[in-house]
């Protein structure tokens, strides 16, 4: 529609009511290939070394707030190590249809104003609307699978939905939220969205893709109520019940307030939430953990999620996010992200999920650390690390980068192999 104008003639005064003319759709393109020597490492003497060439190309366009697309995958070739009858590239990155889904890294159709969106990619620390069921979840903790997730939203008058699925190639996680605006229903259009609303979802994992795991369904109702909002920040309380559709006394119930706050320089979440768990439910069951934790759960039993025990009690809940960009380094990158979540139990549990990413020195060096506890204190906690260092050169073209942390393999048994992974490397992007 870019140029069009109007076939009214001007007025008898000298005005042109020619409507004005839209903005014309820029294109922005990056493209970038890193090269890197990546090593995988069991632990416990369990396997074999396995050392890699890794190219990794990608190209990225960017069509404006409506469209975008990121494409790329690591090819990985083989130095030595694997055991016998290993062939030159890694068999495990594309032995599944879904590990084709790992060539797309984002590709997107409509805006978060727009009535309906749609989003294809990884998922990472994503949350269902009220994030009861899904939090802080991401489909790419099993290393050997790669799943492309999918988001889409939609909004109609008073109605907000939004429904994923971790897996858009398999049979895996899928799961859905429908929230009402409930001063809408009543009253009319509102002054402020979503100040009062009433929301109900549901998930199912089939367990069919990423390997197999028993299957799972959970439901949860929400209420929220906005008791504080203005333009840069706003302040609501949170109540909730859930349980487990067909299977007797598994419910839980939350009470909770957030406060999100948004300016110029900050973009701050908080969330902080009482718990009450019985029968085997809980909040936030897919989770950070939720991609190992479907073959062999955290603790003493040795069972999947979806089959082990969970104690009754209660517990307390916290979660912040905080983006600060100082405005004068421009882009579109924070100059500090900050992401993390914990939860207490009465029964002496510990969960913790955290990751920072700082950029220094007028953001030629980006330093990267992300960690997760689960089960700390109690018997078969598991922990996992990992951290990653980029140093730009030469005007920010060329960036020299190292990686390593500890990873867990699910084996054909159900079981977690626990291994660690190194990578040293170059990059090389160019933006146009």
């Amino acid at each position: 529609m870019a140029g069009w104008v109007s076939e009214v003639s001007a007025s008898a005064e000298g005005v042109d009511p020619s409507p004005p003319v839209p903005p014309e759709r820029r294109w922005y393109y990056l493209t970038r290939v890193e090269a890197t020597t990546l090593a995988l490492v069991p632990r416990t003497g369990a396997g074999n070394d396995e050392a890699f060439i890794q190219v990794e190309p990608t190209l990225i366009i960017d069509g404006g707030p409506e469209f975008g697309i990121n494409v790329g995958a690591p090819i990985r070739f083989r130095m030595w190590g694997g055991g016998s009858g290993a062939g030159l590239m890694r068999r495990e990155d594309w032995d599944s249809l879904s590990d084709w889904g790992q060539l797309i890294r984002g590709l997107k159709f409509g805006s978060d104003n727009a009535p309906m969106g749609i989003w294809f990619g990884p998922l990472e620390e994503h949350r269902l609307l009220s994030g009861h069921l899904v939090r802080r979840y991401s489909n790419r903790t099993h290393p050997d699978y790669h799943p492309a997730g999918g988001i889409l939203t939609a909004t109609l008058g008073p109605i907000h939905a939004e429904a994923f699925a971790s897996d858009v190639l398999g049979a895996r996680l899928m799961g859905a939220e429908l929230s009402l605006d409930l001063e809408h229903i009543l009253f009319g259009q509102p002054e402020q969205q979503g100040r009062y609303t009433l929301g109900l979802s549901a998930v199912h994992d089939w367990g069919q893709a990423g390997g197999l795991a028993p299957s799972v369904t959970l439901a949860h109702l929400d209420a929220t109520a906005g008791v504080l909002l203005r333009p840069d920040h706003e302040v609501h309380l949170i109540a909730g019940w859930g349980g487990r559709p067909g299977q007797g006394g598994a419910w839980g119930a939350v009470v909770g307030a957030g406060v999100d706050v948004l300016t110029e320089k900050l973009h701050l979440r908080l969330r902080l939430e009482a718990r009450r768990q019985h029968g085997g439910f809980r909040q936030g069951f897919f989770g950070a953990d939720y991609e190992l934790a479907r073959f062999q759960a955290a603790g003493p039993e040795d069972l999947p999620l979806a089959e082990a025990s969970f104690p009754e009690g209660y517990s307390a809940f916290g979660e912040a996010e905080v983006g600060w960009d100082a405005v004068s380094y421009g882009g579109l990158y924070k100059h500090l992200k900050l992401s993390l979540g914990a939860e207490a139990f009465s029964w002496g549990r510990l969960d913790v999920d955290g990751r920072i990413v700082v950029q220094l020195f007028e953001r030629s060096v980006e330093v990267a650390l992300k960690g997760l506890a689960i089960g700390a204190g109690k018997p078969g906690a598991r922990y996992l690390g990992a951290a990653e260092v980029r140093w730009r050169v030469l005007g920010g073209k060329l960036y020299a980068m190292g990686t390593g942390g500890t990873l867990l393999f699910p084996t054909k048994e159900a079981q977690l192999r626990p291994g660690a992974f190194a990578s040293v490397g170059l990059g090389v992007d160019n933006a146009r």
